[in-house]
C-alpha cells in the first residue's frame, strides 16, 4: 500500500532541509573566522619577529654611561655659576624626597643648583625638603626650596611647579626630575659631559625600574617590548624620524633649547609633559638623544602586577590625546595581540606555527630591552596575560576620564575641554 505523506512528514523534511543549511552557514562563518585569526596571526607574527631583529640591532647602537670612557668626554666649561640646575618637584613625597635630594647631594664631578618644589603638599614634603637644604648649607652644592601654595588657573600641579623651578634655573643645563628618584653620585656628571660631547639639546635617560615579583617584573618587561611599536628609541637621534621620547625621572637639556620650544608655558595643561616636551624639541629642529645607565637612576613605578592601573588612570587617555578615534581601535589591537596568537595555536596546524613564531618574537624584542629592565626575556611566555591589564587600564583611563569629564589629580579637578584645548599634538618631527 502506498504511503501518503502528512503534515509532520512534511515538517521533518523541512526541519532536516533547515538544519543543513544552518550547518552549512556555520561552516562557511567557521572558515571566514579561521581564515582570518590565521592571516593576522602570521601578520602579527612576522611583524613581531621584524621587531625582535631590529630592536636587538638598534638598542645595541644605544650609549651605556656605564660603560663609556670617562677621559673620552668632553669637560664641562669652567663657569662661576652652576654647572647644572636640577629642578625637583614633589607632591606628598614624604616618604622618598629625602633620598631623592641626599642623593643628588651625593653627586660627584659637578657643581648643581638644586631647586626642590614642595608643591601644595598636604604632609611633610615640604618639612623634609627643609631639613636636607639646611644639612646642605656649605656643601659642594646649592640647594633651596620653593614652598608653592596656590594652583593658578590654567595650569596642571607639576607643569607649574617644574615651572616655578626653572625660573629660579642659572645653570646653561636643566635637568627635571620626580621626588621618588634616586641617582648614583657620577651620573649627572657624566649625562651632561656627554650630552655636550654628542652636541645634543635634550637627552633622556632610562631610568633603571626597580621590581618585586614574577608579575610585577613580566609587566615591566612586556611595556617595554610594546613601547617599541611606538617609539625606537635608537631612532629618537635621527632628526627627520618620527621617534620621540621624554621620561619624567630623567630629562636633561639646555636651558636656551626649552626656552625656544615655549617653555613650561607651552606645557601648562599638559599631565604628560614629558612626552610632549621630546616632540616639541625635535619638531623646532633641535636635537634629541637617548642613553642607557643600568643602575645609575632607579625609580620604582610601579607596584604588583596591577599597579599600571593606577598609574594610568590620568594620563593612559591623554596618550591617546583625549580622543576616543584613537583610543578604541588602540585598546581593541591590545586586546588583539593578546588573544590572537592563542586563538591560532588553538586551531592547530598553522595556527601554532604563527602563535609560536609571535612569542618568539615578543621573546627576541626583550633580549634588545633587557638592558632597560633586567629581566629575563622569558618574561614574554606571559606577555598575553600582561597585555590584557595594560588594554584594561587604558580602557578604564578613558573611561574615568570622560565619566568624569577631565582628570582629577591630586585633589585637583581639570575639565576635559581644557585638556584637550591645550594639548600638544605629537606630529611627526619635520
Amino acid at each position: 500500500m502506498r504511503r501518503r505523506w502528512g503534515i509532520g512528514d512534511r515538517v521533518w523534511g523541512l526541519g532536516w532541509v533547515a538544519s543543513g543549511v544552518g550547518d552549512t552557514g556555520c561552516m562557511v562563518a567557521w572558515h571566514v573566522v579561521s581564515n582570518t585569526v590565521l592571516v593576522l596571526s602570521w601578520v602579527l607574527a612576522l611583524w613581531w619577529v621584524f621587531q625582535g631583529i631590529t630592536g636587538i640591532a638598534g638598542m645595541a647602537t644605544l650609549p651605556d654611561l656605564t660603560c663609556i670612557d670617562a677621559s673620552a668626554l668632553a669637560e664641562i666649561p669652567a663657569s662661576d655659576e652652576p654647572d647644572l640646575t636640577v629642578v625637583v618637584p614633589a607632591c606628598n613625597e614624604e616618604e622618598a624626597i629625602e633620598a631623592t635630594l641626599r642623593s643628588l647631594l651625593a653627586s660627584t664631578g659637578i657643581k648643581l643648583q638644586i631647586v626642590a618644589v614642595d608643591d601644595r603638599s598636604a604632609d611633610r614634603t615640604g618639612e623634609r625638603m627643609d631639613a636636607v637644604a639646611v644639612g646642605a648649607r656649605g656643601g659642594t652644592h646649592e640647594m633651596e626650596v620653593v614652598h608653592n601654595k596656590e594652583l593658578p588657573p590654567g595650569w596642571l600641579g607639576k607643569p607649574h611647579a617644574l615651572k616655578l623651578g626653572v625660573e629660579r634655573a642659572r645653570a646653561r643645563w636643566i635637568l627635571t626630575t620626580d621626588g621618588d628618584v634616586t641617582f648614583a653620585p657620577e651620573v649627572l656628571g657624566l649625562a651632561v659631559r656627554h650630552a655636550i660631547t654628542v652636541g645634543t639639546d635634550h637627552l633622556v635617560l632610562i631610568p633603571t625600574l626597580l621590581w618585586e615579583g614574577i608579575g610585577e617584573a613580566a609587566m615591566h618587561a612586556s611595556i617595554q617590548a610594546l613601547a617599541q611599536w611606538a617609539v625606537r628609541l635608537w631612532k629618537v637621534k635621527e632628526k627627520g624620524s618620527k621617534d620621540a621620547l621624554g621620561v619624567g625621572g630623567f630629562t636633561l637639556m639646555r636651558r636656551e633649547t626649552l626656552e625656544a620650544v615655549g617653555g613650561l608655558e607651552r606645557m601648562r595643561m599638559e599631565v604628560v609633559e614629558d612626552v610632549s616636551l621630546g616632540f616639541l624639541v625635535k619638531e623646532a629642529g633641535f636635537r634629541s638623544s637617548v642613553a642607557l645607565g643600568p643602575g645609575l637612576v632607579k625609580i620604582r613605578w610601579m607596584c604588583g602586577f596591577f599597579g599600571i592601573v593606577g598609574n594610568m588612570e590620568k594620563n593612559g587617555f591623554a596618550g591617546f590625546r583625549y580622543k576616543l578615534r584613537v583610543a578604541i581601535p588602540a585598546v581593541l589591537a591590545l586586546v588583539g595581540q593578546a588573544v590572537i596568537p592563542l586563538a591560532a595555536m588553538f586551531m592547530g596546524g598553522w595556527g601554532i606555527a604563527a602563535g609560536l613564531l609571535t612569542y618568539a618574537g615578543i621573546v627576541m624584542t626583550m633580549i634588545g630591552t633587557r638592558k632597560l629592565s633586567g629581566i629575563s626575556p622569558l618574561a614574554g611566555l606571559l606577555y598575553g596575560p600582561c597585555i590584557l591589564v595594560v588594554a584594561w587600564a587604558l580602557a578604564r583611563s578613558t573611561v574615568l576620564t570622560i565619566a568624569r569629564d577631565g582628570v582629577v589629580w591630586r585633589g585637583t579637578h581639570y575639565p576635559l575641554s581644557e585638556l584637550r584645548k591645550n594639548a600638544v599634538q605629537w606630529r611627526q618631527a619635520s
